[in-house]
């Protein structure tokens, strides 16, 4: 038996040994071409400044150097004289090794370029990172096993089609998702929107990006709600940015209401002089019922009446002169209930002192004071600059607007509204703060006034503030 073996080598000796030395003159070569090759590479990389080549240049040096090693093994196999089927076993072995060592230098080449290009992205969070690349590695490691599969002969057409109806199928349950990760990429490529801009889109929906997600834009609206606005509607809409923060005030505004309780006091008048005798006697919150309260109840006549005295005079008892003296009582032209009082008293007597006879009203129209009960309700509407008290006043409630225009001036004695002061005070706009405290509120709706203070302010913001 030993004979025959050394017979057979003395005769195949040659055949033998070719394999072997290829093997040994394909690691030689392979030490020598990644050397000089690797030298080429670097220097074209350092001629382009590509900031990543040593990324790359390391990734790939271990592994060109086993493709080598397979390449001279599998040439070796096809030299040897073992038998054709032991050839193509051994041929499809080293094949699958050298696509699974391809496939892992590609995914890691992949994993660390990407992660540094997205990082530069600051508005891609980590989390899209790591499903954006965890998704490139398994689309490779699908392609790798599939040639592998067809490689080994077995039916890739079926796992194929069962691949093919899968993406599809994730594709359709998640296009909603697709779309809005790819346009936060859009987004992020553009740089349209940076966190701490305020932003309004054609639809309505309005407030500051705090948080810009893989999916989701998060932002505050000016009733303090969080509003989660797809990426992909940001690139359909027609969306307004402030470019530029604007300037904080040193206290913010904060929006408060009141609540009015009418209580009836009994007391009542069937003509001027029993009018006139009442009035210096009420206390505040009568008068400023009759006045002030009285004109936010009829606020949407155009134009308003002045106050409950005069339209009392004029429809009960006729008295169409007195009546009009007492609609030119300019009520915003005093800063306390008392000066107030004191007018209406004035204009009475004085009409009274001219007659000789006082007409008394039918019975059944006396006129009847009502005491008017307030509490002031705090709001959570807090406003830090000019662009969140516009957004905020375009949704609080008539009562709000009543309370710190009307009433900060005559009830709270301020003498001006409390809009003015906050804008002067803590913002410094001593010119719009101006603007909107001599704006006569009697000369519009509650609705009208609001509007006007809103365009004074936006003029005010488009002059100092840059809006896309």
């Amino acid at each position: 038996m030993i004979k025959k073996i050394i017979e057979w080598l003395i005769v195949n000796w040659l055949s033998l040994t070719s394999p072997i030395i290829v093997f040994f003159a394909c690691i030689v070569i392979s030490i020598w071409a990644r050397r000089r090759l690797f030298r080429y590479l670097e220097k074209v990389f350092s001629q382009r400044n590509w900031n990543n080549k040593d990324i790359f240049l390391n990734t790939t040096k271990t592994p060109f150097f086993q493709w080598c090693i397979i390449l001279g093994a599998y040439i070796s196999f096809q030299l040897s004289p073992v038998p054709d089927q032991f050839k193509t076993f051994f041929g499809k072995i080293l094949s699958s090794i050298f696509i699974i060592t391809l496939t892992w230098t590609i995914i890691m080449l992949i994993e660390r370029i990407f992660r540094i290009y997205l990082k530069k992205l600051d508005i891609i969070p980590s989390g899209t990172t790591r499903m954006i690349i965890s998704g490139l590695k398994i689309a490779f490691s699908i392609v790798a096993i599939l040639i592998m599969l067809d490689l080994w002969g077995m039916p890739v057409t079926p796992l194929m089609l069962l691949l093919f109806i899968g993406v599809l199928t994730a594709l359709f349950a998640g296009r909603d998702e697709i779309l809005n990760i790819f346009a936060g990429f859009e987004v992020a490529r553009n740089n349209l929107i940076k966190v701490g801009n305020y932003i309004k889109l054609e639809t309505g929906e309005e407030g500051y990006i705090f948080e810009i997600a893989k999916t989701y834009i998060h932002i505050k609206s000016p009733d303090n709600k969080i509003l989660l606005i797809p990426n992909s509607k940001i690139l359909r809409s027609v969306v307004t940015i402030l470019s530029e923060q604007p300037k904080r005030a040193t206290q913010p505004f904060r929006f408060s209401s009141r609540l009015h309780l009418k209580e009836l006091t009994g007391l009542k008048a069937k003509n001027i002089q029993e009018l006139v005798d009442i009035l210096k006697t009420v206390d505040d919150s009568i008068i400023y019922y009759h006045t002030h309260n009285f004109i936010e109840e009829f606020q949407y006549l155009t134009p308003q009446p002045a106050n409950d005295f005069a339209l009392w005079v004029s429809d009960a008892l006729g008295d169409h002169v007195l009546g009009e003296k007492l609609s030119n009582v300019d009520t915003f032209e005093f800063s306390t209930i008392g000066a107030l009082r004191e007018r209406i008293i004035n204009v009475i007597q004085e009409e009274i002192s001219k007659r000789h006879e006082i007409k008394d009203t039918l019975p059944g129209r006396e006129f009847h004071f009502i005491r008017s009960l307030s509490a002031v309700i705090p709001t959570s509407y807090v406003a830090h600059d000019l662009r969140e008290f516009i957004e905020i006043l375009r949704v609080v409630s008539l009562d709000t607007l009543y309370f710190h225009v009307f009433e900060s001036r005559l009830r709270l004695h301020k003498g001006v509204n409390d809009f003015s002061i906050w804008i002067n005070d803590c913002l410094g706009e001593k010119t719009l703060a101006d603007e909107i405290a001599v704006l006569d509120p009697y000369s519009y709706t509650l609705e009208g006034l609001r509007t006007m203070i809103i365009n004074l302010i936006e003029k005010n913001l488009e002059k100092d503030y840059a809006v896309g």
